[in-house]
């Protein structure tokens, strides 16, 4: 009688309530649709890339326009990635660091890509730089070309990727708080000493995520791009351009080989995203355990008096949870 209570109390319940069925046909439902709208469509391209033989596909690659086309995105992604990771920096530091007005605009603007169009953005700046645009005509007279060239690619490309770095930093450093920053500002730190040793160690596996998504976003946009550039191939066609350019003319084998460079370029990014990710998870579960007592050391920093013994630091929690 006496040993129910301590049964039932040392007793673990299942946190999953459904059957076995259940949970196997849930599972199975969604491997199907991994299968049909993940792996089918990425097995297609390679196999289509490869229908006419591995000579083809690298003659493809090696034609002109193709080489122009991924010389012109990695040229994009090259010049967008660092700005944008300047920016995004900028930014979160600012957001997750200090209290200021406009912080509320700031962080509704930077979101402003992820619900605008990229067909429009690309518009928005054609009516901005085209020839009968706002700042067209002044473009004109001074001789400089941004629409339908690598200017205009480069803007709209900064302008649908800037978001990406800034939204994996800003909760990032939310979370880990600014005790670490004031108690290296107690110890006399610069500025730019708690960035680079002590904000900077701790975002940045967030950083390298933030950057992976706006890198493939770079490489991959084709809206936006679409609209600026012109489509004059061997000079202004990205990767995705190129291969629908391809695609239109019924070269389906030499559209698939570009593509499968797409396709690669999305399977490393899979996996440096998954690495980051643990990383991101591991720094966000030490964030939550860190804050509590890391105002300690800039406490005792404060008070050199040697009648603030560690006794009374490490009885200052108990005291303000019992208040």
């Amino acid at each position: 009688m006496s040993t129910l209570p301590q049964q039932r109390s040392t007793r673990r319940l299942d946190p999953v309530t459904e059957a076995a069925w259940v949970r196997w046909l849930l599972t199975g439902v969604a491997l199907v649709f991994l299968a049909l709208f993940l792996v089918v469509p990425l097995v297609a391209v390679f196999w289509q890339a490869l229908s006419k033989g591995i000579g083809f596909y690298f003659e493809s690659l090696a034609d002109p326009d193709a080489l122009s086309a991924i010389k012109l995105t990695l040229i994009t992604a090259a010049i967008a990635v660092p700005l944008n990771l300047a920016f995004g920096l900028a930014a979160s530091w600012a957001i997750a660091k200090f209290e200021f007005r406009g912080k509320a605009l700031l962080t509704t603007l930077i979101d402003l890509p992820f619900s605008v169009s990229p067909v429009i953005s690309g518009l928005i700046y054609v009516l901005l730089f085209g020839a009968q645009g706002w700042l067209g005509p002044w473009l004109a007279d001074h001789d400089v070309q941004i629409i339908f060239a690598v200017p205009g690619i480069v803007l709209a490309t900064i302008f649908v990727t800037f978001p990406f770095v800034a939204r994996e930093l800003i909760p990032l450093m939310q979370a880990q708080g600014s005790d670490e920053e004031e108690a290296a500002h107690v110890l006399g730190a610069s500025g730019w000493q708690m960035f680079r040793r002590v904000t900077l160690p701790n975002i940045r596996w967030g950083l390298l995520y933030g950057v992976i998504l706006c890198n493939a976003r770079a490489m991959g946009e084709f809206g936006a791009v679409s609209v600026v550039s012109g489509h004059i191939r061997g000079q202004t066609d990205t990767m995705p351009l190129h291969v629908e350019i391809l695609y239109n003319e019924y070269n389906f084998a030499a559209a698939f080989a570009v593509a499968s460079l797409l396709a690669l370029l999305a399977l490393v990014t899979l996996g440096l995203k998954l690495l980051a990710e643990r990383r991101l998870s591991a720094e966000l579960r030490g964030a939550h355990d860190v804050p509590a007592y890391a105002g300690a050391p800039a406490a005792a920093l404060q008070q050199p008096s040697k009648h603030a013994a560690a006794p009374r630091v490490v009885r200052q929690p108990v005291h303000l949870g019992e208040q």
